[in-house]
């Protein structure tokens, strides 16, 4: 009878672990922070997202650990941005034998060229030097590609396709999701253009620790300027540095700032022979923890914009 009790028990408790297993929310994982808030506003409540290099993590230099290979073949789908900026993830992905679907968030966005944004021209400094390293596209793009919104637009629908492919039984939520992200990073790129527009043209300058900005430039008409190259693994010479100060004392740019995660020892040296102030903490390719200033891809951006304007203005 016990035997016969425990087979009924069985058979009564099936529907319920076939319901609870079907509504499981899918594990996705995302290579930085910026793809892991993305990825979960399009995902909701039918994803788990882990992010790799996470808020105020350089993914430049990310070293993997094996808690990241595990959680790769876990997965049901990763996402990376592509354009050389997260190589680090294809080892990953086939050291720990993955075979899902790796979708590019940055698949149908137009790179931008180093040597478009002025890299190893008008910056100031040497392009053999600033990017001899592994960061960025073979080709010479810049990966950087989240900083412009009609980028991040892209990249949420690109996630949406991912996800509905990994999941057809979500792909209507997941298409919803992602045109309300749409909507709202539309609206956002309107108030940064007119945030930007109360500068005068030839205030729009800054100083950044790396050549992260160079979509936003393009996009908004900002000209960034950087003593490092587009990784913050590279170090600039003593001759782009100087070339920088000589800049902001002509120029009498007002607008340096620090990166949440470079090192600002470069950054705080030429600000002070310059003679000017670092005026404040962009984030750039890594959000904030969830208590800081910028701790979402929407929050990111207005806490930049609301640092840049008065700071290129001279306020």
């Amino acid at each position: 009878m016990p035997a016969r009790r425990a087979l009924l028990g069985l058979v009564l408790a099936a529907p319920v672990l076939h319901r609870a297993a079907a509504t499981a929310p899918l594990p996705v994982v995302a290579s930085f922070s910026i793809l892991g808030d993305l990825l979960g506003r399009v995902g909701g409540e039918r994803v788990a997202v882990r992010t790799i290099a996470g808020p105020d993590v350089d993914a430049h230099a990310f070293q993997p650990r094996p808690s990241d290979a595990e959680a790769i073949r876990r997965a049901r789908l990763v996402v990376r941005n592509g354009l050389g900026f997260d190589a680090w993830l294809d080892r990953l992905t086939a050291a720990a034998g993955y075979s899902g679907p790796l979708i590019t968030a940055a698949e149908g966005v137009t790179p931008r060229r180093l040597e478009e944004a002025g890299h190893g021209h008008s910056h100031g400094h040497s392009h053999g030097h600033s990017h001899g390293h592994s960061h960025g596209d073979q080709d010479g793009s810049d990966p950087h590609a989240w900083q412009d919104l009609r980028n991040g637009q892209q990249y949420a629908r690109a996630i949406a396709a991912g996800l509905a492919a990994a999941d057809p039984d979500g792909a209507e939520a997941y298409r919803r999701n992602a045109e309300a992200l749409v909507a709202e990073l539309a609206t956002l790129d309107g108030w940064v253009r007119a945030q930007i527009g109360s500068v005068p043209e030839e205030r729009r300058q800054v100083v950044t620790s790396h050549d992260a900005f160079g979509y936003f430039g393009a996009a908004y008409g900002v000209r960034f300027r950087a003593p490092q190259g587009i990784s913050t693994e590279s170090e600039p010479s003593a001759a782009q540095v100087a070339a920088l100060i000589r800049l902001l004392k002509r120029e009498r740019i007002t607008a340096v700032f620090l990166e949440n995660m470079a090192n600002p020892a470069t950054l705080r040296r030429l600000a002070a022979e310059a003679g000017v102030k670092v005026q404040g903490q962009l984030y750039a390719d890594a959000l904030s923890a969830a208590g800081g200033p910028a701790p979402s891809y929407v929050a990111m951006f207005r806490h930049n914009v609301g640092l840049l304007v008065p700071a290129m203005r001279g306020d």
